[in-house]
């Protein structure tokens, strides 16, 4: 064979060991570099599927006991200074598998799109809610959270049998669940969910920085950034800004009133 044409075969998702063995019997330098790459490839495709057998464990547990919808849910948002936060619930199918899903922080923002277009068109069910700032200052961001993962559960098409959540308990609900910390880690669904919540909020961020272009939101996402920091003192706070937050809650005190985005006009 041509190493053109062996080059495109191990390319393929699933070779026999048959050809496998074939292959290894040629001695050009050419196919011993094409089977290295593909045993490296295989190595780390076999390490992702073992990690997601780990972080299914809490999944089984609750197909175990006769569990059917199990739903994940996680929230991105409560540090930045601006937008809102928001909540993701996922239902995964019981034999779903997702290559490389982490930890949504973990992840490329490459990864992150990659794995939200799959889990969204392959997942039983999902919704997102966002909770924006003037809920946040009413409620605080700890509750905020928590308002938006339960609201983002109502949301759902299919009513879970169990909930895993990460970091936040839900008291008296009245479906049963169960918390964990850093639980975006530890279970898939979780994971998912974390996903579907950071690529939402980082567009939806992406959005504000067209309407509001000074704070560099397309890139920080609303944290308090060196740039966004520049904005605030530069052209004041904006409608999304949280005003309980530091150093928003200042620059308000100092002016006596709130002044939204006053010398925010486009430098000539």
């Amino acid at each position: 064979m041509k190493i053109n044409d062996i080059k495109e075969l191990l390319q393929q998702d699933e070779i026999s060991k048959e050809i496998l063995e074939i292959l290894r019997t040629d001695e050009r330098s050419g196919v011993k570099k094409l089977l290295s790459t593909y045993d490296k490839k295989q190595e780390k495709k076999l390490f992702y599927k073992k990690e997601y057998e780990k972080k299914s464990f809490y999944e089984n547990k609750c197909y175990n006991r006769g569990c059917k919808y199990i739903c994940g849910i996680d929230e991105v948002g409560r540090g930045p200074l601006a937008g809102p936060v928001v909540a993701a619930a996922v239902i995964l199918k019981k034999d779903s598998y997702f290559e490389g899903l982490n930890d949504s922080k973990k992840l490329s923002e490459k990864k992150r799109e990659e794995l939200y277009e799959k889990i969204t068109n392959e997942a039983v069910a999902y919704a997102i809610c966002e909770v924006n700032n003037e809920e946040i200052e009413k409620f605080n961001i700890y509750n905020a959270a928590r308002i938006a993962m339960q609201r983002a559960v109502e949301k759902l098409s299919v009513k879970p049998d169990f909930l895993l959540i990460d970091a936040m308990p839900f008291e008296n609900y009245p479906i049963p669940n169960y918390s964990m910390v850093k639980g975006d880690e530890k279970s898939v669904s979780i994971a998912a969910a974390s996903v579907i919540a950071k690529v939402y909020r980082d567009n939806l961020m992406k959005e504000y920085a067209n309407k509001y272009p000074y704070y560099d939101f397309e890139n920080n996402a609303g944290y308090g950034t060196k740039k966004h920091l520049e904005g605030l003192r530069k052209y004041g706070i904006t409608p999304i800004h949280r005003r309980d937050f530091e150093p928003i809650k200042s620059i308000i005190k100092r002016e006596g009133k709130i002044n939204f985005f006053a010398n925010n006009k486009k430098e000539k």
